[in-house]
Parts: C-alpha cells; structure tokens; sequence
C-alpha cells in the first residue's frame, strides 16, 4: 500500500512538472501587449518613411501601388478592414488577408505592404476577395 502511495505522488508530480514544461498558450499581458503595439509603431514609421507614414496617418489608410499592374493601386486599412483594390481610380474589389495570431495593427499594415510589393500574385491568391 505505501509503494502504490509513493508510485501515485510520483506519477502526480512527474505529470505537474510535464504541465508546467508545456508552452503557454496565454495571450500576453496588456502592458506587453502595448510595447508590442510601440515597436510595430516605430518600424512601420521607419520602413515607410516620413512622407508615406504622414499620409497614412492623414488619410488613414496606405496607398500601394501595384507592381503588376500600372492602374492598380491597393488602399490597405489603419484598422483592421478589408483591403480596397482601385483600377483606373474605380473600386475593384476588396480583400481579406489577416494574421491569424494577435498582432499589433501597424505590423498588419507592414504585412500588407511586404506581400503587395514582394509578391502580389501570392498575395492575391490568398486572400478572400469580395
């Protein structure tokens, strides 16, 4: 009886341990969370560059143009929102490409960004079209 009762608080803390050992699937703390929103600030300010960045604050959205096609122009959100696409200054289409983890906003508009001009065709076959 003592052995099973050993081999029982054994099997317990081996079990406890294994438990603490797995990674956490906890959403970060909000004040990590807002150093998280700082840093995605400061590198969408830095890789856009101060004109690009002042108008996206301005108009609130980022205007790329197409690297494929010379009338097309990609109006990517502030917030999370669709993605407008505009051919000859007439709305398209609108897209729905997202991160599927939390992420700051600014470091989904960089996403974008990065997609369009490094490869639009994959960008386009991703995402939802509407």
């Amino acid at each position: 009886m003592e052995a099973a009762f050993v081999l029982l608080v054994a099997c317990v803390a081996a079990g406890a341990l294994c438990l603490c050992l797995l990674p956490s699937r906890r959403t970060p703390s909000e004040h990590a969370y807002r150093e998280a929103r700082q840093r995605a600030e400061d590198l969408l300010a830095e890789v856009l560059g101060e004109e690009e960045y002042r108008e996206l604050k301005r108009r609130g959205y980022l205007e790329i143009p197409s690297p494929s096609w010379p009338s097309r122009v990609y109006r990517v959100p502030r917030s999370r929102d669709q993605v407008r696409v505009y051919e000859s200054g007439r709305a398209l289409m609108r897209l729905c490409v997202g991160p599927v983890e939390r992420v700051p906003d600014a470091d989904v508009v960089l996403i974008h960004k990065l997609m369009i001009e490094g490869d639009e065709q994959e960008y386009l076959r991703i995402a939802n079209r509407w």
